[in-house]
């Protein structure tokens, strides 16, 4: 079974009467793989056109196009109105009306045309057209309710998302303030700890010096005065010597004095 899909578009065409003036139009299409549908109605008349396979084939093959490519873009220019193709509903005699619409393609303006023929019952034709687009306006507004449900929703968890953010943030805030205070409190007391540290080091440091200047000065005054006890001796004992040298040198003048 073939998809269809359904499109309904509104069209100011000019008037026939007063170029200058426009008419709008409505056409209902509905389309198939290989063929389509259109009902067009102005409010008053009501004309429907049945563009059978064997017809898009021929009109395909005309145009040296796949019969899907010629659907596709038949559906283009009559599901949305294009910019800078120009539309028209023409008579056709005996109550007949021809849409054609334009096109470009390779830089040369083609037009494609469709006869259409006077709706059997105008009334039904209308009321079918005036129902799908009932059906579509419902559609579309169950869908921007429920699309607007799901933005109020969204709004409401960003609100959320953004209070639990700042919540967070100001914990966080919070929570390194107060590391911070306690850290600096034992760097703090840890700087005193050195600090005290260094006093009792300068302090021991300065009470052993003592002890070493005075073991060196009593080493000073026992080598001197082992130096002076030593020239003392050295001193005595050239004395000694020189007066024992003396005697031995002159024993006969010690007799002469004696003799005398």
């Amino acid at each position: 079974m073939d998809i269809k899909r359904h499109t309904c578009l509104k069209l100011q065409i000019s008037g026939t009467h007063e170029p200058e003036e426009t008419e709008p139009i409505f056409i209902k299409g509905t389309w198939y793989e290989t063929n389509f549908d259109l009902s067009i109605t102005d409010g008053l008349h009501a004309w429907i056109c049945h563009a059978s396979e064997e017809d898009v084939r021929d009109r395909a093959a005309q145009w040296d196009q796949p019969v899907s490519k010629y659907v596709e873009l038949a559906e283009r220019y009559l599901g949305f109105q294009q910019p800078g193709s120009l539309y028209g509903f023409s008579d056709a005699g005996d109550g007949y009306k021809r849409l054609s619409w334009t096109f470009e393609k390779q830089g040369t303006k083609l037009e494609w045309r469709w006869k259409c023929q006077p709706a059997p019952n105008t009334k039904k034709t209308t009321s079918e057209m005036l129902d799908f687009l009932m059906d579509a306006n419902i559609r579309l507004s169950e869908e921007v309710v429920s699309k607007t449900q799901s933005f109020e929703k969204m709004k409401v968890e960003a609100e959320k998302c953004l209070a639990q953010s700042e919540k967070i943030t100001n914990e966080k805030m919070e929570f390194e303030s107060e590391i911070y205070g306690k850290f600096l409190g034992v760097l703090n007391s840890k700087k005193a700890k050195l600090r005290e540290l260094q006093d009792q080091l300068s302090k021991q440091e300065k009470v052993g010096k003592f002890p070493q200047d005075g073991e060196d000065t009593d080493k000073t005054e026992s080598f001197d005065q082992e130096s002076n006890d030593d020239k003392s001796a050295e001193e005595s004992e050239n004395l000694t010597g020189t007066s024992k040298d003396v005697s031995a040198s002159n024993p006969s003048g010690r007799k002469r004095l004696r003799h005398k």
